[in-house]
């Protein structure tokens, strides 16, 4: 049995599916360790990807030469573009998908790939020698040796899961945890702490009387989610369903309260305020009397469905009577319940930018271990552990994304600066230049950046020229351009926009919030923007609309940028420096900042230190 890599990567969920991936295609020999080969990236909890700032995340991963939009695409059943009443600059894509597809689809593209091995086996412990990882060994005595090793191991870190009264050791429903390694760190100095999750029960799809409920149908026209030429979306999709719970299905939850693992102690983690259990939105929200349920399909040939808005720990037969309560579930049979799981997470102050543990030196965390919870937020980590692995094996500069850069530089840069006490989740808000961010630019934004790590193919790079040459052409033609009232009027009445009196360049009327580049196309159809492809005229139209708030974000990003450009160096004594505050000395000490613009935004951290840093440092 061959013992040695260049890489090792620990799980095969979303973060080390793109972990190992990216990293293979960079030219390491990788090796692809999971529990069991026949969950491969399976969505745990709701076959889903996208959404707000989610959906942008996919698109980035996409840019950089990652697998999760492709593999989106060939799955999907419904396609979304949420946000559309907002402003295009807030556009998020998202999609149902098919839950045994998009684990196959990743399989095949994972064996498809020479530099990736595989073992199936419980990873115990690590390896290390003069504070470096050297391998990893496994429950069955097995040892692997490599240069560097990536943790994925999502929820399975001693994993228990609640259902009710009654706990299971374990990582997922019917499958085991891992142990072992939480120890072991541990005793390396490594701080842990305790996460939960939740998922709804699964329902018999033949049991629903869809009748009840408001159909949810999926957008006229699908977008993919890779940039790539070739895209891969289906030719029909399947509807989701919204119904409401009432307070009979309230009620009977109540009567479960008691032996609900939330409320008598025997969870210890915290979970998502955002995505709250139906237990504790009824506790924490006694005022409402009904909260909303999306009823969504599992995949294209199942009748297995998940109740998004159920997640719930109470006991199974509480479950099963409070559902029951709820309109269109009358007749409803339970595949499985839902259940939490509590697992181990450390935190994250404890990595470097580029993902590194600071205690361990080539050894890389991804996803929830970092306390994140999410498919793309874990699939993006996941990406940069890979990247920045393989690129210290080949002696390359580390890859570190800017705020401003991608919404994937804000959320590792929000994990290794501030933390977190509570499953992270990735939104519009966490990030200071979303205008720029957008989901439609993430090719621009990042492409030039895989060329340079040898993650863009040479197809990738010929979609984001001509993307960005008819950009060009298309942002010239429309300045250059005028229109005459008799062209556009007629469109603008029909839905009673103002008008225009006299000839204007297309330009200043695309300016306008109301007016959409398909109206010009439409009210000018001889002209060559009738033949251009939907993504470069919506790109070409936000550029236009935002460009006042574009060139703002960036006279932002130019002034600070300069704080990135000032270094500390690693082993700084900022002890040394008396006129630092007591919280800034132990917070710079541990978190140990690369530049001055990182330290800036460590919780602690006040504008009066970084001043003192900048005297210093003859700033």
């Amino acid at each position: 049995m061959e013992k040695n890599y260049d890489l090792i990567v620990v799980g095969a969920g979303h973060a080390g599916c793109e972990a190992a991936h990216i990293a293979a295609t960079m030219g390491c020999k990788v090796l692809l360790v999971t529990m069991n080969m026949e969950t491969i990236a399976k969505m745990s909890c709701n076959p889903a990807m996208g959404g707000v700032a989610k959906g942008q995340i996919i698109r980035e991963i996409d840019a950089l030469g990652g697998m999760s939009a492709h593999i989106t695409d060939r799955s999907m059943i419904q396609f979304r573009m949420l946000n559309r009443s907002k402003g295009a600059a807030m556009w998020s894509p998202r999609s149902q998908n098919d839950r045994w597809l998009f684990a196959r689809y990743w399989r095949i593209a994972l064996e498809q790939n020479p530099n990736i091995h595989f073992f199936q086996d419980m990873v115990k412990g690590i390896h290390t020698e003069n504070g470096k990882i050297t391998g990893v060994k496994t429950a069955m005595g097995s040892s692997f040796y490599a240069q560097s090793v990536i943790l994925t191991n999502g929820t399975f870190l001693n994993g228990l899961i609640h259902i009710g009264d009654k706990q299971y050791g374990g990582g997922r429903m019917g499958e085991a945890g891992s142990t072992g390694i939480t120890e072991q760190l541990v005793s390396h100095g490594f701080e842990t702490g305790r996460m939960k999750t939740g998922t709804p029960p699964r329902v018999d799809g033949r049991s629903i009387d869809y009748s009840k409920m408001e159909e949810q149908k999926g957008d006229d026209e699908i977008q993919a989610f890779t940039f790539l030429p070739h895209k891969q979306t289906p030719s029909k999709q399947k509807s989701c369903f919204i119904t409401y719970t009432n307070p009979e299905v309230h009620d009977k939850l109540r009567e479960g309260f008691h032996l609900s693992p939330m409320f008598n102690g025997a969870i210890e983690g915290l979970g998502p305020r955002y995505c709250p259990s139906i237990e504790d939105k009824i506790n924490r929200f006694s005022e409402r009397d009904r909260h909303q349920i999306f009823v969504e399909p599992e995949g294209w040939d199942t009748v297995e469905i998940y109740v998004n808005g159920f997640s719930t720990s109470l006991p199974d037969h509480i479950q099963y009577e409070a559902i029951k309560k709820i309109p269109g579930f009358e007749a409803a049979r339970i595949f499985r319940p839902g259940y939490a799981i509590e697992y181990d997470y450390f935190q994250p102050t404890q990595l470097k930018p580029t993902l590194e543990t600071q205690g361990i030196e080539n050894l890389y965390f991804a996803g929830q271990i970092n306390g994140t919870t999410g498919y793309e937020e874990a699939a993006g980590q996941g990406l940069m552990a890979g990247i920045n692995a393989a690129a210290k094996i080949q002696d390359k500069e580390p890859l570190v994304l800017k705020r401003n850069e991608a919404y994937i530089g804000v959320l590792i840069d929000d994990l290794v600066n501030k933390g977190t006490d509570e499953p992270y989740r990735m939104f519009t808000s966490r990030a200071e230049y979303r205008i720029s961010l957008r989901q439609d630019n993430a090719d621009v934004r990042l492409t030039p950046i895989a060329q340079k790590y040898g993650t863009a193919s040479k197809e990738r790079i010929d979609a984001l020229l001509k993307k960005t040459s008819f950009t060009k052409d298309i942002i010239e033609y429309i300045t250059k351009t005028s229109i005459e009232p008799s062209n556009i009027n007629p469109i603008l009445e029909k839905t009673d926009r103002q008008t225009i009196k006299q000839k204007v360049k297309l330009k200043s009327l695309l300016a306008r919030p109301d007016v959409s580049i398909r109206d010009l196309s439409q009210a000018q159809p001889d002209t060559f923007l009738k033949d251009i492809e939907r993504e470069y005229l919506e790109h070409a139209e936000i550029n236009v609309k935002y460009e006042p708030y574009i060139k703002r974000e960036l006279e932002q990003v130019d002034k600070l940028t300069r704080l990135e450009h000032l270094t500390i160096a690693e082993e700084f004594d900022y002890e040394s420096i008396k006129a630092l505050s007591s919280e800034a000395k132990n917070k710079l000490s541990k978190i140990k900042p690369a530049t001055i613009g990182q330290a800036s935004r460590i919780s602690g951290v006040s504008p009066a230190d970084i001043s003192v840093l900048l005297v210093y440092f003859g700033r």
